[in-house]
């Protein structure tokens, strides 16, 4: 297997020509197929032992002669055979991704010899990858580290021990040591930590509260957006989201999340699930109107409430875990960023001028 972000952005061949005989090519992935394997297509067959690849975008760089066997250009129905050594190679060079530290202000909440509590506020990017390979979180952290002799930001030992998207804002925590991040990383495989998140969502939530269980995996039809299958079924990764509304707005609705597991999307992708995506989030629906009125001033309002909030409206409010020395119980919450709290202060003021009555939960 390969990292399957590092994938996706090798594969993106939107700028790239089809490759020419007398042109120079760079190798971007080799693997070599393994003793015993039965006739295959080489796109199944890379689409079976890649992460993140989509038999489209596969194809795509065969049709493009960029995908090889040995050193010769193959098309997609190749029927790869033990012992054949497959290449990606793309007339751009590999990009390199090393870490290295880059100046960026850090907003550190608690920091101690073995880990840090972080913000990271919306719109900045967790990782490097995707077309996204500076002034990342990532990169503010190795600055900020920049002193401390045991800490390599290379080093997949250390670091960030879970991720949230890049337009979601809340709190991270970094393990500075590997003792740290094995066991921090332990407590949250097994759910032994507490996360939840404030989200604002289209639709009047029915229940109060309620459990949402459904395996989580990449969508067929979107490569870019994570869908949910049943809970029995063999596809994708199992995933459980515990929701409680706080309060109601008649055409949205405000909740609390909590993560019994931590999947890609799985709030976005669970809600949506449900009928309820997320307010202003564009992978899945949320920036269309989907509850209310068809005049022209409350699609003006929508707007506005689109302009104030341009995210999913999405924050990872609080964080707890163990201290992975001590065992002491470490619980961190963070305040409403402005933009999503000037969100909800609108929605309540539409709501108080439409009706007399706002429903809230403690």
């Amino acid at each position: 297997m390969i990292d399957e972000e590092y994938l996706d952005d090798e594969l993106d061949l939107a700028d790239d020509q089809p490759a020419s005989a007398d042109e120079e090519l760079y190798e971007h992935l080799r693997i070599e197929v393994d003793r015993g394997q039965v006739p295959l297509r080489i796109d199944k067959y890379l689409c079976e032992h890649t992460q993140h690849a989509s038999r489209n975008r596969i194809q795509q760089a065969a049709e493009a002669g960029f995908l090889f066997v040995g050193d010769r250009p193959v098309k997609s129905n190749y029927k790869v055979r033990a012992g054949d050594v497959i290449t990606l190679r793309l007339n751009r060079p590999r990009y390199d991704s090393t870490i290295v530290p880059e100046e960026i202000p850090l907003d550190v909440r608690y920091e101690d010899d073995d880990l840090m509590v972080v913000y990271k506020p919306a719109g900045m990017v967790v990782h490097p990858g995707c077309g996204n390979f500076h002034g990342t979180l990532v990169h503010a952290i190795a600055w900020h580290l920049r002193e401390l002799p045991t800490y390599d930001p290379n080093d997949p030992q250390v670091g960030l021990v879970h991720r949230i998207d890049k337009d979601t804002s809340g709190l991270l925590v970094v393990a500075k040591t590997p003792e740290a991040k094995s066991h921090l990383g332990k407590q949250f495989f097994h759910h032994d930590t507490h996360r939840s998140y404030v989200a604002l969502v289209w639709g009047n939530v029915v229940d109060d509260e309620g459990r949402i269980e459904g395996n989580i995996g990449r969508d067929t039809k979107d490569r870019l957006r994570m869908a949910v299958f049943p809970p029995d079924s063999e596809v994708g990764k199992p995933a459980i989201t515990h929701y409680r509304v706080l309060e109601r707005y008649g055409f949205t609705t405000l909740v609390e999340c909590r993560l019994e597991t931590g999947r890609t999307h799985q709030i976005r992708a669970h809600m949506t699930h449900i009928g309820h995506p997320l307010f202003a989030d564009e992978r899945y629906g949320g920036c269309e109107i989907r509850r209310g009125e068809r005049t022209a001033s409350y699609k003006a309002y929508i707007q506005n409430c689109f302009k104030l909030c341009p995210r999913q409206a999405l924050h990872a409010q609080t964080l707890g875990f163990r201290h992975p020395r001590t065992g002491e119980q470490m619980d961190f919450s963070s305040q409403l960023p402005t933009d999503m709290q000037a969100l909800i202060d609108k929605w309540r003021s539409y709501t108080k001028s439409t009706t007399s009555t706002i429903f809230t939960i403690s």
